[in-house]
């Protein structure tokens, strides 16, 4: 058995380097456990614990559908929290909407629903997850963050392929390795 989810690898740019290193220095004192910029990547579907030879029949069938249907480019914008500024839990950057990316993500999700995987049934709102947060004791600083760079394009993403990782949990971070890549 292997965790699995499938993503897009985002190259980390000048930009987002410097947006990350702006928010880890305003948010120093603060309860969060900041993503490895190594790890960045836009989730399209978490598997988890799943057979190895489902995981080659996931490969393949990915491989047929969606090997050379294209590549896009993705626009990285804005700062926000999942839960909420009350209660944020993880503070992430946006992907601006793309058509592309929506017709990718359907893709895999019908070839998974195919197959009989079951993944989470919630609406896909692509993103980059820069932290994971424990507490924040400083809540009008991460909302001027968040307004800061509401409206600032962060950088560009070229999607050239899809990744399978295998995610192992350790103490100090997830490590992801690629099972399959999928040239687009």
């Amino acid at each position: 058995m292997k965790r699995i989810f499938i993503a897009i690898k985002v190259v980390v740019g000048k930009t987002l380097f410097k947006t990350v290193s702006s928010l880890k220095s305003t948010l120093i004192n603060e309860g969060i456990r900041w993503t490895s910029l190594d790890n960045i990547h836009i989730t399209l579907a978490f598997i988890g614990e799943t057979e190895e030879n489902t995981i080659e029949m996931i490969s393949s069938t990915l491989k047929e559908s969606c090997e050379g249907t294209g590549k896009f480019e993705l626009t990285m914008k804005g700062i926000g929290v999942f839960k909420n500024l009350s209660d944020p839990r993880v503070i992430w950057t946006g992907i601006e909407p793309s058509e592309n990316l929506a017709q990718l993500n359907n893709t895999i999700i019908n070839v998974l629903n195919t197959a009989g995987i079951e993944i989470e049934q919630r609406n896909f709102k692509p993103h980059l997850t820069l932290g994971r947060i424990k507490y924040v004791t400083d809540k009008p600083a991460l909302k001027y963050l968040i307004d800061k760079y509401q409206n600032v394009e962060i950088q560009k993403v070229p999607v050239n392929e899809v990744i399978i990782y295998e995610s192992i949990l350790k103490p100090t971070g997830s490590l992801y390795i690629p099972v399959t890549i999928i040239k687009l």
